[in-house]
């Protein structure tokens, strides 16, 4: 009977903080990229709302993927060892995509940069920004 509750345990949790992930990073991954696509707010919306679809299928799938276990399940210790296992492979596999992310979208930031055209130098000032006398 302990690895029912082992299952429930696991899917309960990783599907908990794959929501609570998720969630953190639609709402604060807008503004990054806002900056990344140059203020184009449509599609940094839409890429933002692509990236969590892509986020959910991916972790949702790879919880699933990884929720048989040939352990042996007898005892209380052995389902918190196996849950922990479990849930703590899950969240470097969160950590994994969102640093891949990062680097994605600071590459394609860095490279929309470079292809602006750069501004020519400053002006020398060639009178006094005070009031006029």
């Amino acid at each position: 009977m302990y690895i029912l509750h082992t299952y429930l345990l696991y899917l309960t949790i990783s599907i908990g903080i794959t929501i609570w992930v998720a969630r953190t990073l639609h709402l604060n991954g807008r503004t990054f990229l806002l900056d990344a696509f140059h203020g184009n707010e449509a599609l940094a919306d839409s890429v933002n709302h692509l990236l969590v679809v892509g986020f959910y299928l991916l972790n949702l799938g790879w919880i699933i993927f990884t929720l048989r276990t040939y352990t042996v399940v007898d005892t209380g210790r052995s389902l918190v060892e196996l849950v922990s296992d479990k849930v703590g492979f899950v969240l470097i596999v969160l950590g994994i995509m969102h640093f891949g992310n990062i680097f994605v979208f600071s590459r394609m930031r860095r490279r929309a940069l470079d292809r602006l055209p750069s501004a020519p130098p400053p002006v020398s000032p060639t009178g006094n920004w005070g009031p006029a006398r």
